[in-house]
């Protein structure tokens, strides 16, 4: 197994709003086509976590946020790199997304969660939240 691999830092947003989460879901162009995960993205180098997030939340849906406090961490080998992921509690700061970045949006309850094909990283994040 390659131990170099290079490792990339990945900021989300959990939105949560009435008993729903925020999701996105992917691209069919991206890495992972067409699975589902929480807003977010890479961090780029120099950049806060907090910068990155809210850069990050403005190309995908088009929408400003608050970032709270840090909730989870996961650090996740793929194949050819590994993804370290860090959740954020976030607030939106506007009643209006646009799919910019992503295929589509959804609202769902955490009971909801096993409805939707994550990416192993996000699920690995939701299984930590829900204490699995």
């Amino acid at each position: 197994m390659n131990e170099d691999k290079r490792t990339i830092r990945v900021v989300a947003a959990v939105i949560e709003n009435d008993g729903r989460y925020l999701v996105t879901k992917r691209r069919p162009t991206a890495v992972l086509p067409d699975l589902w995960e929480f807003p977010g993205g890479k961090v780029e180098p120099a950049e806060d976590d907090a910068v990155a997030l809210k850069r990050e939340f403005i190309e995908r849906l088009a929408a400003p946020i608050a970032v709270g406090e840090l909730i989870s961490y996961v650090r996740h080998p793929y194949e050819k790199y590994t993804v370290e992921l860090f959740l954020y509690s976030c607030n939106l700061l506007s009643d209006t997304l646009t799919c910019k970045g992503v295929a589509e949006y959804a609202w769902i309850t955490s009971k909801e969660f096993d409805d939707y094909m994550f990416t192993p990283a996000d699920e690995q994040s939701m299984n930590q939240l829900l204490g699995e």
